[in-house]
This record gives C-alpha cells, sequence and structure tokens, in this order.
C-alpha cells in the first residue's frame, strides 16, 4: 500500500484508469508472479477514489452507477457455532442455533437466513436444517455455507437428507468446481461460491451464483463489468459478509444501481462488536437495509474505531478461518468428513 500511495502522488483522482495503471501490474504478472494482492489493495483505493468523485459531484455512489433501481437491499441473517466470549455464551448445538434463528425474526422481523453446514456430522447437519425450515416456516429463505468442508461422498449423503426442506443455495458445498459438477448429478439444490473464477462456472455449468467482494475484484469498476457478465450468462450474484460497514456501503449502492443483483447479500452485523463508520454496524429491518443518501459512499469514517482496528490487527494479526480450538497449533485440514 505504501508502494502504492507514493506512486499515487500527482495523479488526478477522477482519472481512475491512470491510478490503476500507476498501482496494478498487467493480468499476466498477476497471474505468474504477483497473484491477486495489488488488484485486491488498489480495490480497496479505488472506493475511496470514487468516494471522492461522488463528494466532489454532491451525489450518492449509486447516481455516479446509474441511478437506483431499487432504494433498499436485502440481507441475510447468519447462523453458526460460535465460541463464548466475554458475556456472550456462544452458539453450540442445534437448538442454540435454531433458538437464534427464532429470536432474530421476532426481534428484526427476519426471514433470509444463511449459515454454517460444516460441523463434519451429517446427521446433525440435517436435524438442524429439518428444525430451521419447521419453525421459520415455508416462507423463509433458508440458504447453507459449506466452506468445501465436506468430501464429495459426505456432500451427496448430506443433500440427499435436506433437499426436500427447500434450500435457496448452498455455498461451496465441495471444494472444487469439479466436484461440483459431479455433485450436480445428485442433486437440484442451487449452489454458489466465493471463487469468481467465471470462465470455469461457464464450461462446466456450475456454481449458480457468485457471492463476491468488491476489492477481491479489484474495484467498483471490475465488479460491474464481471456483474454484467454473469448476467448474460445467467449466474446469479450477491455480496458475502464480513467486510465493514465501508465496504458493505459500496455492496448497498452496487445492489441499489444494478437490476441484475436480486439475491439478499450475507451478513455478518449481528456478531460485530463495533464497526470502521459512525453509522455502523448495519441493523436490517423485515431484511432489509436502505441505501445511503449522502455523497459519495454515504458512510462517515469512525477514525478512534479504525485506530482500534488496526491496534487489534497488529497484536492478533489476521482472522484465522482455520483455527482448530481443539488442536490450536495445528490447522483445520478440510474437507472435514
Amino acid at each position: 500500500m505504501k508502494h502504492m500511495a507514493q506512486n499515487l502522488v500527482g495523479i488526478d483522482p477522477f482519472d481512475m484508469e491512470a491510478c490503476e495503471r500507476a498501482c496494478v501490474p498487467e493480468m499476466k504478472v498477476l497471474a505468474n508472479t504477483d497473484g491477486i494482492l495489488p488488484r485486491m489493495s488498489f480495490g480497496g483505493i479505488e472506493l475511496a477514489l470514487w468516494d471522492i468523485r461522488g463528494k466532489a459531484w454532491n451525489m450518492p455512489l449509486y447516481k455516479l452507477l446509474g441511478g437506483a433501481c431499487r432504494k433498499s437491499v436485502p440481507f441475510c441473517e447468519y447462523f453458526a457455532d460460535l465460541l463464548p466470549k466475554d458475556n456472550f455464551k456462544g452458539l453450540s448445538g442445534v437448538e442454540d442455533i435454531v433458538n437464534y434463528c427464532l429470536m432474530r425474526k421476532e426481534k428484526h422481523g427476519s426471514t433470509y437466513f444463511e449459515g454454517k453446514i460444516s460441523s463434519s456430522d451429517v446427521k446433525r447437519d440435517i436435524k438442524l436444517i429439518k428444525l430451521l425450515r419447521e419453525k421459520l416456516g415455508e416462507e423463509a429463505i433458508l440458504r447453507i455455507d459449506g466452506n468445501m468442508a465436506w468430501s464429495l461422498h459426505s456432500t451427496r449423503e448430506l443433500c440427499r437428507g435436506i433437499e426436500k426442506y427447500n434450500i435457496r443455495q448452498f455455498e461451496d458445498p465441495v471444494a472444487t468446481f469439479w466436484d461440483m459438477k459431479k455433485l450436480r448429478e445428485h442433486t437440484s439444490i442451487p449452489f454458489s461460491t466465493h471463487n469468481p473464477d467465471i470462465a470455469l462456472a461457464f464450461n462446466l455449468g456450475v456454481p449458480d451464483t457468485f457471492v463476491i467482494n468488491t476489492t477481491a475484484l479489484g474495484g467498483i469498476r471490475k465488479t460491474v463489468g464481471f456483474i454484467n457478465a454473469c448476467e448474460r450468462l445467467g449466474i446469479d450474484i450477491s455480496f458475502y459478509s464480513g467486510d465493514t460497514g465501508l465496504a458493505t456501503a459500496v455492496y448497498i449502492h452496487l445492489t441499489a444501481s444494478l437490476q441484475h443483483v436480486h439475491e439478499p447479500s450475507q451478513s455478518l452485523f449481528r456478531f460485530m462488536e463495533f464497526d470502521v463508520i459512525e453509522e455502523g454496524p448495519f441493523d436490517p429491518v423485515n431484511n432489509m437495509v436502505n441505501v445511503p443518501e449522502k455523497p459519495g459512499i454515504g458512510v462517515t469514517i469512525d477514525e478512534k474505531n479504525v485506530e482500534y482496528a488496526h491496534k487489534l490487527f497488529k497484536e492478533n494479526g489476521p482472522i484465522n478461518q482455520y483455527y482448530n480450538p481443539k488442536e490450536p497449533g495445528k490447522y483445520i485440514r478440510l474437507p472435514l468428513n
């Protein structure tokens, strides 16, 4: 990022192409040497460039992108097994998770849900889906996330047990698109993924939905192009969870301005202890969040919280999604079963 900041000095912030060419090598260099980190880093910078443009022209981002086809956008509530922390007792077991979802339905009017199904116990997760459908009702959207944790054999067994419960989509049920293609022969449940390999998806006919992140794709311009290509190919789009309110506000503007992005995006808002924006964490009511109307991205940075987040990162490093509480010194190996 320091290298990119030096390269951007003196460049017109409205000239996004010039800014990108000063920071990001051409694709063949990224593919063979540098990987996706330069693209992701510039993706964050590009969000700031759009914010500058919006504030200079006194327009919210969705207007810069062509206008709004919707003024409120849908999000899913999220559930998972969670370790206890401070005053939070955690979520563990089928009954805990079902009760948590019912509480969100009663408190916030939530009827869209997505959650982790990667316990390595097929029968346990079938029971969880069965109870969620029974308690939440037929009108609820129910999506699940396998985190690539299942073997192809176990995923077939899992899909046989849950198909009758009207699963909206199964995210990353197996480790590869090739296994996903084999799995398609055994279930009609739609598949989704975080891996934005549109060429392979076109060739194999899976997945049905990409769950994407603007910075991972290289910024807003690249994301709009990706979504337009998916619309032409009949592949759905939603955005994924875990980002701060700054990136989430960008997702909201994109969803507002692009008709093809009609699926609910993920959210981890209820699990966030704080946010880097003054307006966050966002609080969906009846599944929906209103589009920010202030110029640019439409949110205000909370500088103290940014400093605190930076302090946490320096002390703890990035989140380790493969942390194994049973063996803290070893990574979780996938598939689990």
